[in-house]
């Protein structure tokens, strides 16, 4: 059994839809532990008890208050302190508006990306363009979402696949990055609950989880 810490909720991204999402995945093998309001609950002793934090949220307190999550001198864990969890052997995985930090935020510095942008839903194709255990035996696919455009800041990223769509382009969609003892993985798609119960999709959120904590 992996216990999987997921912050969740946010002013446009509701917490119903990530609970609902990852249900099909709950049993014997992943038991999920959801956080919403992040910055009064989360301590550095607390997530050193999870092997993988999965976070689904943006820099927003919840989905009715859009004050900032991470607020130096306040909140307990700040993206340091994250970066610090993966170093020492944590997982982390970044879904969908986990991906909304701007240019020049400490979080961008941990996740390696900042959000430009995204059109109207639409049809987005997904592309499978590296071979990794996180894309193993997924199919390309094609979803009706939000097409985030992030900007990869990272250099050590090794993007799994791109996004595709009439009105957002070719963007990375998703990639892996490794810091020291610990892994990262990001995820793009996944504004609507329909995405997050498509079987390509799951397929690449379970092996991402198992990625993560060093299972495959």
């Amino acid at each position: 059994m992996i216990n999987i810490l997921v912050l969740c909720d946010d002013f446009w991204h509701p917490a119903e839809v990530v609970k609902k999402g990852l249900k099909p995945l709950s049993g014997d093998r992943y038991k999920f532990e959801f956080v919403m309001d992040a910055k009064d609950i989360l301590t550095p002793d607390m997530i050193k008890q999870y092997p993988l934090i999965m976070n689904c949220k943006g820099n927003c307190l919840t989905s009715g208050n859009l004050a900032s999550w991470f607020e130096e001198g306040v909140t307990e864990v700040m993206p340091q302190d994250f970066m610090e969890y993966v170093k020492n052997g944590g997982g982390f995985l970044s879904v969908h508006s986990g991906n909304t930090s701007k240019e020049n935020d400490p979080y961008t510095d941990f996740i390696g990306n900042f959000f430009v942008t995204h059109p109207p839903r639409c049809d987005v194709e997904i592309k499978i363009t590296g071979k990794h255990p996180v894309t193993e035996g997924v199919k390309d696919f094609t979803i009706r979402d939000e097409h985030y455009e992030i900007v990869v800041t990272a250099e050590d990223a090794q993007q799994l696949f791109q996004t595709l769509s009439e009105t957002g382009g070719v963007q990375t969609g998703g990639y892996i990055r490794e810091i020291g003892k610990g892994r990262i993985c990001v995820l793009t798609p996944g504004h609507i609950l329909s995405v997050w119960h498509h079987r390509e999709f799951q397929k690449l959120l379970i092996n991402a989880i198992d990625w993560c904590v060093g299972r495959i």
